[in-house]
């Protein structure tokens, strides 16, 4: 009671006369230093606590130093001050609590000043004191927040840091533990110093052992929290990811999933894997796990062993189980480029929900192969389409589109590529084709007269997507596509095997085949070119009707857009394409859609303008349709017209937003050009290019401009050639220079060894010298000799292996060159006479 009236006469002053806060608040700071009790001291300091969010500035001005002082030299001492203490600092420190955020950033500097309070606010830490560790985090926190990259500089600093840190990790209070993992992980952000350094005293263990602790994934928000922790400590560290992978830490990720931590190829996932109870917390935790497993496959520094088990386990969540649609498209996109993982050898268990379930019942099918059931994914969505319906969702697309560049990393060695399409090719010797594949129906199902509606629209597209990457700069692969003569188009579950049949239920097997009947066909098969052809000349026929809607003219833009794509990748540089797709009358269809005036529409013309460029340019081989015959139209459309249609291309949206990580735009893209049409949803999405198309497009667009401009019996690509010839012949001077160049160098260097050997050799031995010491002169003088040329020899290695590999480079060189010539005579393109010279030289010598 004493106390409180000593407190209180204080704080009244002596004549009972009312104070202002600000002369309490100035009287209470001048009580913390000099004060010699602790008693008095907590006293104003819980005092000041409950002026502070009032009178802030004040508090601030006028005890800040004195509160910096007790929380270094009492704190630890008594809880209760401690506290109070750290809580006063932390409201003064906040930016977030009113609008003068300057203020917060002004104390938070003040605070960051002094070493030793940094210091001692992790020595704070080791306190197992609830409210004293508590408020220390909370403290910590804010000062992160504030000024993360001043408080890593004096954490780096501070020796008892690290293992303070580590041990809060193993608080067993959950509000402790859940703070200290808030600090962690502003602590490690952008600092791979710290990340080591925390990695290395234990923080991988302490994070797992709380995700353990929690349920793993069906843990809720601390999980996630704990392993995003983790993967900030992996991400951008190489040291840190190899110190993980020699502990016991990364089958444990697969465990999380329930994934087995190995597993042959030839086994069985376990069904508890695939099939799994989900919610959001739980998809959110599996992304971040999914996330980990991604990086670890794309690093270089994984093993063979642990790069496989983890892709499969990607390609199986992707492929064969029930996790949510963006936990998918998550481990597809993080499949690295140089994916090599055998996706033909791979048999999955693909499984679709029972409708009218709720997800609870679900259908097992047949296995099949990995690469097939890929490839069904992106024709149809996801489980075949059964859930998405009609929906043009952005989760349902970006999946599918993400399955296509899998897809299309997967067909870049041309071995894999001409096995799929040779697959479709008829066998010598048997008169029936081959079944029709899903993705040959996809492309090749002529559109519906009357209804088009976007399930089929987007199935087309990508299969176009598809087949483009099949064939995407490989004459060989273009060569296998003309031979695929396709019998009568049927949905390939139709069919009694394969094609793609693997979507049917296991449990009850498949029905028996029904035996064919057989029809009588007068007309032979047609190629894909020729149905192309057909498709494309129906689809801008109907997109020319006036009695559609604005949704459904889209739909068949959408359509004509992927014809067109597909046919100018197709036909570029392969003048026998060009002949067939003249040959099905493909021109006739091109020359409409370039005569149109709309402002709206830019895409269409523009495209089939190039395609008709393309045609001009390559139309190199004998048919009915000659480059004489095509130069009129070009005039009569005019060279201007058709430039302008091309350019204006790479000007509409549809054609910028396309970037490398995804092909999906928001529907409608661009939304003021088409007022009337309205999403059903506000993740309605929509998909016109692929990044590949783009990049084709702005490689090449150039060089179809300038052939509008060329003469029949000219060709656009000579200028290119003279050009390439004259860089080729700059080449082939640079190389024979800089390989005399080199010989005299090494000339140099071997008559340089030997008069110094010479020199060595005859130098005269001192008289004066005594025995031991001309024998030690010897050795020195030897070894410095050894030194010297092995130095020179292994120089003159490196010289003559960089020789041959330009003299290997100069042949390839002039063989091309000469490859090029030949070329350009068969095309009846003039060579010139110096050209002709250079090459009975290059013969004779």
């Amino acid at each position: 009671m004493e106390f409180l009236s000593q407190t209180y006469v204080a704080l009244r002053g002596p004549t009972g006369a009312p104070q202002s806060a600000e002369d309490a608040i100035e009287k209470l700071a001048n009580r913390l230093i000099p004060s010699t009790l602790l008693a008095d001291r907590r006293a104003s300091v819980q005092a000041l606590k409950g002026l502070v969010r009032d009178w802030r500035k004040d508090v601030g001005d006028h005890a800040l130093k004195g509160l910096l002082y007790v929380a270094v030299n009492d704190a630890q001492v008594d809880e209760e001050i401690g506290k109070a203490v750290l809580e006063t600092l932390n409201i003064l420190c906040d930016v977030d609590l009113d609008e003068h955020k300057e203020t917060g950033y002004l104390y938070t500097d003040v605070v960051l000043s002094d070493e030793n309070t940094v210091q001692a606010l992790f020595s704070l830490l080791g306190d197992t004191a609830f409210y004293t560790r508590f408020a220390t985090l909370h403290f910590l926190g804010t000062l992160l927040k504030n000024r993360r990259q001043v408080v890593q500089g004096h954490f780096l600093k501070v020796q008892s840091g690290p293992s303070a840190i580590i041990s809060v990790l193993e608080d067993k209070r959950e509000i402790i533990r859940n703070e200290a993992i808030t600090v962690v992980q502003s602590l490690t952000s952008q600092s791979p110093d710290i990340q080591k350094i925390l990695a290395f005293e234990g923080a991988f263990e302490k994070l797992f052992n709380i995700v353990t602790s929690e349920g793993g994934i069906d843990g809720g928000v601390v999980v996630f929290e704990a392993m995003s922790t983790v993967e900030t400590l992996l991400r951008f560290n190489t040291p840190n990811q190899s110190y993980f992978r020699e502990t016991q830490l990364p089958p444990l990720l697969c465990h999380l999933l329930q994934y087995p931590a190995t597993l042959a190829l030839s086994e069985p996932t376990p069904q508890q894997f695939a099939l799994q109870f989900w919610d959001d917390q739980k998809g959110v935790n599996a992304g971040v796990v999914v996330g980990i497993l991604g990086m670890l496959v794309g690093s270089k520094a994984s093993s063979a062993q642990e790069s496989s088990n983890f892709s499969r386990c990607l390609v199986e969540i992707a492929l064969a189980s029930n996790f949510p649609e963006t936990v998918k498209t998550q481990a597809l996109r993080l499949l690295p480029a140089s994916f090599t993982f055998p996706l033909s050898e791979l048999t999955v268990t693909p499984y679709v929900p029972v409708p009218d379930t709720n997800g609870e019942e679900w259908d097992r099918l047949e296995p099949a192969s990995a690469l097939d059931v890929l490839v069904e994914l992106a024709l149809h969505g996801e489980y075949n389409g059964v859930l998405a319906g009609n929906k043009r969702t952005r989760d349902n697309l970006e999946l599918r589109a993400v399955a296509v560049s899998v897809f299309e990393n997967f067909v870049r060695k041309d071995e894999v590529r001409n096995a799929i399409l040779q697959a479709m090719i008829p066998t010598e010797g048997v008169s029936d084709p081959p079944p029709i594949t899903p993705l040959l129906y996809a492309l090749l199902a002529p559109p519906s007269a009357n209804i088009l509606d976007f399930t089929s629209t987007t199935s087309t597209h990508i299969a176009a997507f598809l087949f483009s990457h099949l064939l995407r700069g490989s004459h060989q692969a273009k060569a296998l596509a003309r031979q695929i003569k396709p019998g009568p188009l049927s949905p390939p579950g139709d069919q009694a095997a394969g094609g793609g049949n693997f979507f049917v239920p296991a449990d009850g097997g498949a029905p028996p085949p029904e035996p064919d009947v057989p029809e009588e066909d007068d007309e032979p098969p047609q190629a894909v070119l020729q149905i192309l052809s057909e498709n494309l000349s129906l689809a801008l026929l109907s997109r020319s009707r006036a009695d559609k809607s604005d949704k459904e003219a889209r739909e068949w833009d959408r359509l004509v857009v992927i014809y067109l794509s597909l046919l100018s990748q197709w036909l570029w540089e392969d003048p026998a394409s060009v002949r067939d797709f003249l040959d099905a009358g493909g021109l006739g269809v091109l020359v409409e859609p370039i005569n149109q005036t709309s402002e709206l529409d830019t895409v269409v013309p523009g495209l089939c303008a190039l395609l008709l460029g393309i045609c001009y340019e390559f139309n190199r081989e004998p048919g009915e349709i000659a480059r004489h015959s095509i130069y009129p139209i070009l005039n009569r459309l005019g060279v201007d017209t058709l430039i302008g249609r091309t350019t204006r291309l790479r000007e509409d949206e549809r054609f910028k937003a396309v970037g490398p990580d995804s092909c999906v735009l928001p529907y409608p893209t661009p939304a003021h050009l088409q007022p009337g049409i309205k999403p059903d949803g506000p993740n309605d999405a929509e998909m016109w290019f692929d990044w590949a198309f783009i990049d084709f497009w702005k490689s090449n667009y150039h060089l179809v401009q300038r052939g509008f401009s060329t003469e029949p019996d000219a060709s656009s690509t000579s200028n290119s050639s003279a050009v390439q010839s004259a860089e080729s012949a700059a080449l082939i001077v640079s190389l024979r220079e800089s390989l005399r160049k080199q010989n005299e160098e090494i000339a140099g260097l071997k008559s340089q060894l030997v008069e110094h050997a010479k020199e060595k050799a005859a130098a005269p031995t001192p008289a004066a010298t005594s025995g031991a010491d001309e024998t030690a002169s010897l050795k020195r003088e030897l070894e410095l000799l050894k030194v010297e040329l092995t130095a020179s020899t292994e120089k003159q290695k490196e010289m003559e292996k960089e020789q041959e590999d330009l003299l290997v480079l100069l042949d390839e060189v002039n063989a091309k060159r000469k490859a090029d010539k030949v070329k350009m005579r068969g095309a009846g393109m003039d060579v010139s006479e110096d050209e002709e010279e250079d090459e009975e030289e290059d013969d004779e010598e």
